[in-house]
């Protein structure tokens, strides 16, 4: 049985003192969902704060972006290895608003998974459809080859110690929801598709949904046979709404 991942990405928010507000929240409310994995993403200038934060706690670090390359001149960029030294568990990689506001192709995307992987990481790899995309009925075509892109690059073995986020772009910050069973036919389209490589694999990955997930559809969607819980955006950044969705998440 796959035990529930709830991570949540904070994007370009926050300040030393929100984020301790924030943390100190979580923290305090973590016995309520005890039973579900708990992860947050937070921007590269609050690793340190976060690590600290979250010392002793069961609540995981991981950071919303990495470089492809393991170090060298590359102005401005974060390797993998530095993502360790502050404690980091997990690394969004593919994100869609990576994908269209810097360019992030395909291939760049399976680079830094492997990066990732390289510095001891579990990427959580996003895929997901536009909204054109969608309704021209390509939303296998689309998550499959970005899919696919990482299968080709790393194997289906590198999936042993990796999540999939499927976030359908449609539903991203628009307070739209891909409905339980819309979430559920994507998942499990995903699974089948790993499956047709490993079936031991694909039974085990865990696929997150995200998408304006609220405390109001998390069991909901939670409860689709091939959700293993969520990639949380706006709701993260509130302490109640964020520990409500991960108590969903462990069945509470």
């Amino acid at each position: 049985m796959r035990t529930k991942l709830v991570a949540g990405n904070w994007k370009m928010h926050g300040s030393l003192a929100a984020n301790l507000r924030l943390l100190e929240a979580l923290k305090a409310a973590a016995r309520e969902f005890a039973g579900a994995r708990c992860a947050v993403c937070v921007p590269f200038p609050y690793l340190q704060q976060a690590h600290a934060a979250l010392a002793g706690t069961e609540i995981a670090l991981g950071a919303q972006n990495v470089s492809e390359h393991d170090a060298g001149a590359y102005t401005g960029e974060v390797a993998g290895a530095m993502l360790r030294d502050f404690g980091c568990r997990y690394v969004i990689v593919g994100h869609s608003e990576r994908r269209t506001h810097y360019a992030e192709r395909d291939a760049q995307v399976a680079a830094k998974f492997q990066a990732a992987q390289r510095a001891g990481l579990i990427p959580i790899l996003c895929v997901g459809e536009t909204l054109a995309e969608r309704d021209n009925a390509e939303t296998d075509a689309v998550v499959g080859r970005q899919l696919g892109a990482v299968l080709d690059a790393a194997g289906v073995q590198s999936l042993r110690d990796a999540v999939v986020a499927y976030e359908p772009v449609w539903a991203i910050g628009t307070g739209r929801t891909a409905t339980p069973t819309q979430a559920q036919t994507v998942h499990e389209f995903l699974r089948a598709a790993v499956a047709r490589q490993d079936a031991d694999i694909a039974a085990r990955l865990t696929i997150l949904y995200g998408g304006s997930v609220k405390p109001a559809n998390a069991a909901e969607l939670f409860a689709m046979a091939d959700v293993d819980g969520g990639l949380i955006g706006g709701a993260s950044l509130v302490a109640e709404d964020f520990a409500s969705i991960c108590k969903a998440a462990a069945g509470r």
